[in-house]
């Protein structure tokens, strides 16, 4: 990992907006669905509450995708074109598009939505000044981002919001971030720290795998640590939240933030099994338990034994057998595991993915990366890879990045907004 330069820019872009959402939440115990309920609020929600204020005489455009909602699942976009008090003009979709007809690897194009008659701007694999471009044919002075991340380094929505701050930052335009839950909590971070000699669309910046952090966090570090200069940013938080809540711990409905991401408990185990997107195993697309069901042709029951044997905390390794129904092994079936985390405070994702691709080495000769070394993308340099290959064990492994996650953690201590 290459050192990170702390800029002196916190106090400049931390705006009134931040501030005005209010402290976050302090009580002490055990969080429980229904207490978080009743006093838990989105950024839009307190937006919302607020009257727009912060949006007073902007022309808006808004990043978001179907999991911008609110508590009664109506969706932030149709609330806002219906309010006059905000004067919303574009909406832009990121991968898999604004309403989410799209799947992995995929948008929706340019078009007019249908319910509100709004234009809709693509910005998949779009950034810089090309992106800029989007925003300024747009009208809008005001960029407003809105959507449910995963927690994982390489779930893309992070880097469209990163795009999409130094796009409005090329193009003259102030940025806003309504904030969301980190689902899988935002105690700690864990995993290998990318290194930018490996940037690309599923890491942008040296972050950790499972960055621990909500978006406005996040927002908040990009501005300060990565942007060539920062941007105009404003930050609306939550109310409600603690850092170690998991999702259900909001009362939200969880929308999908993508096709393979259908329940919670997908983005609990996803910072660690996506891994096996660098591999020939199948990580579980075109199942309806996708990165929880991982398996190939010629595996069998040895493969969870083995791994049942390193004693993971928090989960347990299930003998399985699946035939997915699109990408790898589209038809036929395949055997394998699955994951089932009984204990969701004591399991980490990345330490068991990579306990999963050891064993499977050691267990099916059929074992290989991927031709053109995805997996050094996915974990941000090549440590993982050479050392499975050279024989290393999860523990020696995970050790690799000790030093940098260390160096990570530090540096993420100055964003973070929540206890």
């Amino acid at each position: 990992m290459r050192p990170l330069s702390r800029r002196s820019l916190l106090a400049a872009t931390t705006t009134a907006a931040a501030l005005s959402a209010g402290p976050p939440a302090t009580a002490a115990g055990a969080t429980t669905p229904e207490t978080a309920t009743r006093r838990f609020r989105t950024g839009f929600d307190r937006l919302a509450a607020d009257h727009y204020a912060l949006l007073e005489g902007a022309r808006v455009g808004i990043v978001t995708n179907p999991t911008g909602i609110t508590r009664d699942a109506r969706h932030i976009v149709d609330v806002m074109h219906a309010d006059d008090r905000v004067d919303l003009v574009a909406v832009f979709g990121p991968e898999h598009g604004f309403r989410g007809t799209a799947q992995a690897g995929g948008s929706e194009g340019r078009y007019d939505d249908p319910a509100t008659g709004l234009p809709v701007y693509d910005t998949y694999l779009k950034s810089g000044q090309p992106l800029a471009d989007v925003f300024t044919a747009s009208g809008v002075d005001t960029v407003v981002f809105d959507i449910q991340d995963a927690g994982a380094r390489f779930y893309t929505y992070i880097w469209t919001l990163y795009d999409c701050m130094e796009a409005a930052r090329l193009a003259g335009k102030r940025f806003v971030v309504l904030d969301r839950p980190n689902p899988v909590t935002g105690r700690g971070a864990y995993g290998p720290v990318l290194h930018k000699e490996f940037a690309t669309f599923v890491g942008r910046e040296p972050i950790a795998q499972a960055h621990g952090m909500t978006v406005a966090e996040l927002a908040r570090l990009f501005n300060a640590e990565f942007l060539t200069a920062p941007v105009p940013l404003d930050t609306v938080l939550m109310s409600g939240w603690r850092r170690s809540d998991f999702y259900d711990a909001s009362g939200l409905p969880w929308v999908p933030p993508s096709p393979n991401m259908p329940t919670p408990d997908t983005a609990l185990v996803y910072a660690g099994t996506c891994l096996f997107e660098g591999t020939n195993l199948s990580e579980g697309r075109g199942t309806t338990r996708p990165f929880e069901l991982i398996g190939a042709e010629g595996i069998d029951r040895r493969w969870a034994a083995e791994a049942g044997q390193i004693g993971l905390p928090g989960v347990r390794f299930r003998e399985a057998y699946f035939a997915p129904t699109f990408s790898k092994f589209q038809g036929r079936t395949v055997g394998g595991v699955q994951l089932h985390v009984h204990d969701r405070a004591a399991y980490d994702p990345v330490r068991t993915g990579i306990a999963l691709l050891v064993t499977a080495k050691q267990v099916w000769d059929g074992f290989a990366w991927r031709p053109d070394n995805w997996i050094d993308k996915l974990t941000g340099s090549t440590l993982v890879r050479t050392m499975i290959d050279a024989g290393a064990t999860p523990d020696e492994v995970v050790a690799g990045w000790r030093d940098e996650l260390a160096a990570f953690r530090r540096v993420r201590k100055e964003y973070l907004l929540y206890r």
